[in-house]
């Protein structure tokens, strides 16, 4: 290669290349303002599932606080979720007041959820599940599928760092020893099966248990998990 054509291709080429990706973010819905009720909050959070928060980011919802007339330290807020493993990206949905108040303190304001301002309902817009993803080769570590708008069915094993996300329901006809997260949209109907519960996560509708939580009963056996006035369930699977 000549250098002009180095010189060419260098001032070309781009240094990087941007694209669209989906991650998996914890929502805080933001229904307090006390800085130190929040901190033995999360303290109590990380006693009970350390791994689940370290370097997490999180997303601020202000939903809850819409049509109050409170005011929110954002910079304190960010020093304390910091100081417990937690890193804000941003925050959404509230008043113009919060809003612009967020924005003073360095967070960017993310699109607002579907929900739209205050809360009407309780109930989550459901999504009907039409189509299904199937996998049929092991899902490996670093790994994220994801099955929009339908069921996630996997005939391999997924490795821990896995992860899989879904709309619909997750089967698993292997070990799961990743992170399963159904209903993402907020369909609380959803479940999750498998041949061998070793997950490190597993969620449905944003209500999740880790590792740390199973029984020794749970772990390494076929099981489904759906959810029971909010409270994730997990039973063995019978034949």
């Amino acid at each position: 290669m000549t250098l002009e054509s180095a010189k060419l291709t260098s001032e070309t080429l781009s240094p990087f290349e941007l694209k669209g990706s989906l991650f998996t973010l914890t929502v805080m819905y933001l229904r307090e303002v006390d800085k130190a009720l929040i901190a033995r909050h999360l303290h109590e959070k990380i006693r009970q599932a350390p791994a689940l928060f370290s370097n997490t980011p999180v997303v601020i919802d202000l939903e809850p606080l819409a049509e109050s007339n409170v005011t929110v330290d954002f910079a304190g807020l960010d020093r304390v979720l910091r100081e417990h493993g937690m890193i804000p990206v941003g925050v959404r949905n509230g008043g113009v007041i919060l809003q612009a108040a967020a924005t003073l303190a360095g967070l960017p304001l993310l699109p607002e959820s579907r929900s739209g301002g205050a809360r009407k309902s309780d109930k989550p817009e459901q999504t009907p599940a039409c189509h299904s993803k199937i996998i049929t080769q092991p899902v490996r570590s670093g790994q994220q599928i994801y099955a929009p708008q339908g069921d996630l069915i996997v005939l391999g094993a997924v490795s821990a760092g896995a992860e899989l996300l879904a709309d619909g329901n997750i089967h698993v006809y292997g070990p799961l020893r990743g992170r399963a997260l159904a209903g993402v949209k907020g369909d609380t109907e959803m479940r999750i099966f498998c041949q061998s519960l070793e997950a490190e996560l597993v969620s449905i509708a944003g209500r999740y248990r880790v590792i740390e939580q199973l029984d020794e009963a749970e772990r390494g056996r076929p099981v489904q998990m759906y959810l029971v006035a909010d409270r994730l369930v997990i039973e063995p699977l019978t034949r």
